[in-house]
Order: structure tokens, then sequence, then C-alpha cells
């Protein structure tokens, strides 16, 4: 396994997070510092679910982030192109609709829901901006998109310590807890290529979403970023 070669070839890594699925959301934790639940908080309470709305959770994983989703009363469909992934969710929360789905090329109709989200997922596409375009498409006009990714801390001194940590610390934590350490010294890179807050947005706005925001988690080392989809 290459991991990926950073080039993000659909398989590869489709087939890199099939072998971390068992303990994806065990290591999630370690790797976050014990995080990942609180920005998970934080990005259903800027998604607002409720009775009503229709939510596609796209790079849902084992749906963790979907089952807060569901338990307010949104139709949400956990969606992921991972069969490992798939199969790791149903099995953990069989009343989910977990759905394969290629972010590039949705097999969803066209303005069909209220919300679309991803959450640490966008960034491992290989087409960024046809991902973004595929959201829009499938979202229906004055819906919203709610991105939920790895950013650039704000604070200079504390963005040299952050990038150092992944780096150096985040690859050793995974050799010690993970089967497949391969898995996250890409995901660490990848975090680390990633575009800034102001970076993203300009990509979010190329792509027509409009009225784009973000709010910094943990002094930015994750972004929320909203957007809307033009009303008719």
């Amino acid at each position: 396994m290459s991991r990926a070669n950073m080039d993000k070839n659909p398989a590869e890594v489709a087939a890199m997070f099939d072998g971390v699925a068992k303990r994806y959301d065990l290591v999630n934790d370690l790797l976050s510092l014990g995080q990942t639940k609180a920005w998970r908080r934080a990005t259903t309470a800027i998604i607002g679910p409720k009775p009503g709305i229709k939510i596609l959770d796209m790079a849902a994983g084992t749906g963790s982030s979907s089952e807060p989703l569901a338990a307010a009363g949104a139709d949400v469909i956990p969606a992921d192109f991972s069969e490992g992934m798939l199969e790791a969710g149903r099995k953990a929360r069989p009343h989910l609709p977990f759905t394969k789905a290629d972010a590039l090329n949705l097999p969803f109709l066209s303005d069909e829901f209220d919300v679309f989200t991803i959450s640490f997922g966008l960034r491992n596409t290989n087409d960024t901006e046809k991902a973004l375009k595929e959201a829009l498409r499938v979202v229906k006009p004055g819906g919203r998109l709610v991105i939920a990714e790895f950013s650039s801390p704000t604070w200079r001194p504390f963005r040299t310590i952050y990038s150092n940590y992944l780096m150096r610390a985040l690859p050793w934590i995974a050799r010690k807890s993970s089967s497949n350490p391969d898995a996250y010294i890409y995901l660490a890179e990848s975090i680390r290529a990633w575009p800034n807050q102001v970076a993203l947005a300009a990509k979010i706005e190329a792509a027509g979403w409009k009225r784009v925001t973000w709010k910094n988690l943990t002094g930015g080392v994750v972004a929320v970023h909203i957007a809307h989809k033009e009303a008719r």
C-alpha cells in the first residue's frame, strides 16, 4: 500500500479505509486527543437537525456523525465509498440506511437534500471542486453545505506545535494502536497538505455556493465551513 501516494487514488483510499474500519472510531479518538466527540457535537449543533429535514451525511464511515442527526428526528442517509466502513456501520448501527456512494458521482437526484454534510472526508477526494459541485447539485435551493475538516490553527506557535505533532507523534500513536499505521500516516500528510480556512472558503465559493462562513474549533485545528445554495 502506497498511502495513496497523496494522489488520492479512489481505489487505494477506499482500500485503506476498508483496512482500518473496525477500529477507526477508537483510533480517531486517540489521534485527536479525545476531541472527536466534541467536534461532532459542535458540527451537529451547526447542522441543527430536526424532523422534516433530509440530510446526506457523506463520508459517514461507521455512522458516528449520522447517529445524532437521526436521533434528533432528521431523515439522514449515511453514505461512504468504503465497503469496510459501511459493513462496520451496518453492524454498529443497523437502524441507519447506509448507502455506498462516491462523492464525485453521487447516486442521488438533484435538489434532493436540505443539508449536505461531510466530516473529515472532503480532503480524501481526488477532486475537491467536483465533490463540492456534486454536493451543490443534490442540495435543494436554499439548502446548506456543512463541512467539518481539519484546518490551520490560528495561533502561530500552536500551529507549529500541532504540525510537528501530526508528523511525529501521530504516526507513533498509530503504529502502537492500529493494524494499518500507513493509513494514519497518510491522514497526517493529507491534513498538512489541506488548504487553510480562507483557501477552502474560496474553493467552496468557486464551486457555486453562496454566503460561505466558518467556525473554528479548538483554535482552528478543525474548522466547520457553512455555505448556502442560492434560492430560486
